[in-house]
This record gives structure tokens, C-alpha cells and sequence, in this order.
């Protein structure tokens, strides 16, 4: 057990005026054991080791609520489509050629990408999860896992049960905690009634929870529309799919009945707006959500329909994307930033991370301000949200341990899984061809 003690300017996201431009934070094994001003720390607290970064913002590790880590392997290779062409023409028969190896290394590929952008907590929702959970665990993140099923019968609902269940028993908190195993329908349109509600009593019976895709497209309102004569949302309380832990990502075409359905059944909304922007699927709702009291968090989705993994871009083009459409007053800069943290840990259902508080988990981040982008500094919420990118996170740590120092990454051989990413994404392109 590795006590540090790292000073710097400390953003809690305890509170807007919340900020220590001369702060500490103090890291007691796996969790933080106080924050404040520098010399708050008790003078019982030992330090193993010192971490000054006087001209870097530390703060919450970045919560990921949704994204396909392996579809790093598809980036750049089917762009300037809408959604449907795009998955049936081209991702559908890609990935049908992907083997378990491939999902490790597009998954180890993605972890690379997030923790040196600043992300320490990601909702995967993807194939072949064994993989995803093996890499993870190896880079030393937190992950919430789901086995993606598109379920258009019986017996594939069956066997997405049983793999499902599966991984939850093999890897559900493994790790020290930092794994955990949803199920993961992957949307209204591709997945049967009957497999929506066998899902929910499986889910409900290990005690955990459901991540699905929901109200992402008009297309998909058309669909639904035309099976059921209602809408996505509407259709899954019908089914009693709600009242559990449930993570909706998108959440683009919702009226304000079903956003009152969506805070009365605590369902948490993974918003993607450069995925949203990219497919031309549409502009969320965000400020109408956070009104009602829905949770909401941020997402990158996959590397193929973004294309980065970059949760700051993310959190610009939130604002940005917002502000187009509405007011210049719509999420201003520190809501953006709660989205990231806070609201994201309320939406992956843990309490412990997304603040800098005594007895949270230590995950945290730390981003390089020392730079010409990030001068005057009339705010630093400001530039945090409207300057910064991945590529100024200088340092991560999980659970009290340091995975990236110096932006040279300890637990993941980035050179290696480049070149094995490279080999194998252009294999399985020529083979689609």
C-alpha cells in the first residue's frame, strides 16, 4: 500500500466555487484521505512519495458512460455514412470477422487511447467481453462490461442469457471491485419483447444492471413505431424493462412524457454528441434532462463513429452542440464538467468515484495547464471544457495507483498493441473486401 501526496491546482467537483489553486490531494492506498488547501493534510499522514505538478489541475478520472472499446479496430474505415448503411453494410460484416484476439487487442488499443486522454472508468458495451475484461484488468482501469446481444430469436436470446451470465460470475468485481458485468440488449429495434423481459429477470436476479441503446435515430422511432404503435421508451416500460439500474445511451428523440418516465425510473442517459453529430442522428435533450433530474452522463461511443476517444472533445462539443440549438447560457462550462465526473458516476451506479473526496476512490487525473492554450487564465472551468484535450492529461491514477506518468504509460506496452492493431484491422478489411 503507496501513500502519495500530490499538490497542485485541485478541483474537486464538490461544488462550482469549489477549487484549491494551491492544493493537495492525499492518496491512502486505494482511496483519498483528504483534499484541501496545501498543509490541510493532517501532519500524521506519512507520504511514501511527494507529487508536485504546481501548474497542472488535478482532478476526478473521466467516466466514459458508453463506447465499444474494440471498435478502435474500425476507425477510419467506414466514415460518411448514416447509421443504419453503416452498421449493415459495413460494421455488421467487419465484425463478423473479428476473432476473440482482435476484441483483446482493439479493446487494449482503446485503453491506451482513454487513459491518455484522461478517461479512468468506462460503460463497454461490445463481443467477446472475456477480452475487454482481460485487458482491463491488465491496464489496471475501471470498466462496466456488457455483453452486446441483438436478439431476433429464442434461442440467440438463450444463448446471450447464457454468455451473459457467464461473464458475470467469471469477472463481475474482480480486480478489487473495478469490473463490473452488466447485460447488454443492444437496442428496442434489435432485440424481441420476450428477450427484453428475460433479460430484466436475469439482470434483476445476480443484482446487477442493463445497458441498452435507446432513442438514437428517427429510424429507429419509425421501426418501433411501426411494430408496437408507440415509441422506444414507452415500449420498454410496457415490458416492465425499467425499475432497475439501467444505462440509455443517446436518449436523442425523447418528448417530455418520456423524459418524465426516464427520472421516474432512475434510468441514467449516456449522451454522445460528436457520435450523434458524426451519424447526423440528432441533438439530445440535455438541459430538458438535467431539468427533470435524469442523470447524465458523457460518451464517446466507438472509435467508428467519433473517432477518437477523447472525453474533453467531448465535453466541448457537448457545450457547443447545445448552445447551436439553444441558448449560450445551455450547459455552461461546469455542468459540462459534472457531466464528465459526477453525473457519471451517478449514471454507472458508483458512488465512490467522480469527486475528490475523503473516502472516495483514488482516481484521479492530472492536466497539464502550463501551456500556451491555456493562458490568460480568466477560468480554468472555462478552459477546461472550451481548451484542453486528451492530450494534455500528463498523469492518471486508479485506485491509487499510477497508470500514466508523465504521459508515458506504466501498465500497457503502447508501441506493441499499435503495431498489432495495425496488422489486424487492415487483415480483416481485406478479407471483407
Amino acid at each position: 500500500m503507496t501513500n502519495y501526496l500530490i499538490r497542485g491546482m485541485v478541483l474537486p467537483m464538490t461544488g462550482a466555487e469549489d477549487f484549491y489553486p494551491d492544493g493537495e490531494v492525499a492518496v491512502h492506498g486505494d482511496r483519498i484521505a483528504a483534499v484541501g488547501e496545501r498543509g490541510a493534510v493532517a501532519g500524521d499522514f506519512r507520504p511514501d512519495r511527494i507529487i508536485d505538478l504546481p501548474q497542472h489541475v488535478i482532478m476526478p478520472g473521466l467516466i466514459n458512460t458508453h463506447t465499444h472499446a474494440a471498435m478502435t479496430l474500425l476507425r477510419g474505415y467506414a466514415d460518411d455514412l448514416p447509421l443504419m448503411p453503416w452498421l449493415e453494410k459495413k460494421v455488421w460484416p467487419y465484425e463478423a470477422r473479428m476473432s476473440a484476439a482482435d476484441i483483446y487487442w482493439g479493446s487494449a488499443l482503446a485503453l491506451c487511447e482513454m487513459l491518455k486522454s484522461g478517461t479512468t472508468t468506462m460503460v463497454d458495451m461490445y463481443m467477446s467481453q472475456d477480452e475487454t475484461a482481460r485487458a482491463v484488468l491488465e491496464a489496471g482501469t475501471r470498466a462496466l462490461l456488457a455483453r452486446g446481444a441483438i436478439v431476433p430469436d429464442p434461442e440467440t436470446g438463450r444463448k446471450a442469457i447464457e454468455e451473459s451470465t457467464a461473464l458475470y460470475h467469471k469477472f463481475h468485481n474482480q480486480g478489487n471491485g473495478r469490473i463490473k458485468v452488466l447485460f447488454g440488449p443492444h437496442a428496442p429495434y434489435t432485440c424481441t419483447g420476450e428477450f427484453l423481459r428475460e433479460v430484466k429477470q436475469e439482470a434483476d436476479r445476480l443484482g446487477t444492471g442493463m445497458h441498452i441503446h435507446l432513442a438514437e435515430t428517427q429510424t429507429e422511432l419509425a421501426t418501433i413505431r411501426e411494430r408496437y404503435g408507440t415509441t422506444p421508451v414507452r415500449w420498454l416500460e410496457s415490458l416492465g424493462f425499467f425499475g432497475g439500474h439501467v444505462i440509455a445511451a443517446h436518449g436523442v428523440h425523447l418528448d417530455e412524457e418520456e423524459i418524465g418516465l426516464l427520472a421516474q425510473y432512475r434510468v441514467g442517459v449516456a449522451h454522445n454528441p460528436e457520435s450523434n453529430m458524426k451519424l447526423s442522428s440528432g441533438t439530445a435533450p440535455i438541459p430538458r434532462l438535467l431539468a427533470a433530474g435524469v442523470a447524465v452522463g458523457l460518451g464517446t461511443d466507438g472509435a467508428s463513429s467519433n473517432n477518437d476517444l477523447d472525453m474533453f472533445g467531448e465535453m466541448r462539443s457537448a457545450a457547443f452542440q447545445q448552445k447551436l440549438v439553444g441558448s449560450p447560457e445551455d450547459l455552461k462550462a461546469y455542468t459540462v464538467l459534472e457531466m464528465a465526473t459526477a453525473g457519471g458516476a451517478r449514471v454507472v451506479g458508483i458512488p465512490e468515484i467522480g469527486k475528490l473526496v475523503p473516502g472516495y476512490k483514488a482516481d484521479l487525473i492530472a492536466v497539464n495547464m502550463n501551456q500556451p492554450h491555456f493562458y490568460p487564465r480568466f477560468s480554468i472551468l472555462s478552459h477546461l471544457v472550451y481548451c484542453a484535450g486528451g492530450r494534455d492529461v500528463s498523469t492518471a491514477m486508479v485506485d491509487g495507483r499510477i497508470l500514466m506518468e508523465d504521459r508515458c504509460l506504466l501498465t500497457l506496452d503502447e508501441q506493441r498493441i499499435c503495431r498489432e492493431v495495425e496488422q489486424r484491422a487492415k487483415r480483416i478489411a481485406a478479407e471483407v473486401q
